[in-house]
């Protein structure tokens, strides 16, 4: 993995992150369907922006990286009811939180930009 791809080595990351705090959710709090879906969500980010990079076009890129947003979107919204539902102490789901939210700033940056691109051209 390239070292200067940000949302790549960010996106595995998280990912990593997500899988830990899926066994975490099934071992200890026996909480399985909430931990399914983050865990869906959650590593889709990462796979999907793999693909993106992968892409045979600039539209395929595009697609795959708008892809990865919702995933995030979705996860965030996990985060959010797994925080709010007591399920997560609130300094453990905050930090997660971040990080997906530094995802979707990284994953709207890059579309935009592409966009942005496609319109001039």
């Amino acid at each position: 993995m390239k070292a200067d791809n940000l949302i790549q080595t960010k996106s595995y990351a998280f990912a990593l992150r997500i899988v830990k705090l899926y066994r975490f959710l099934c071992d200890e709090k026996k909480e399985f369907v909430l931990a399914k879906q983050i865990v869906r969500s959650g590593t889709s980010i990462g796979a999907n922006v793999e693909e993106a990079i992968g892409g045979q076009s600039n539209k395929d890129f595009l697609s795959k990286m708008s892809i990865a947003y919702k995933e995030a979107r979705e996860t965030h919204y996990w985060l959010r009811l797994l925080r709010d539902s007591d399920i997560l102490d609130a300094k453990h789901a905050e930090s997660v939180i971040e990080d997906c939210e530094e995802l979707l700033k990284l994953s709207g940056s890059i579309i935009r930009t592409i966009k942005t691109r496609s319109t001039c051209n």
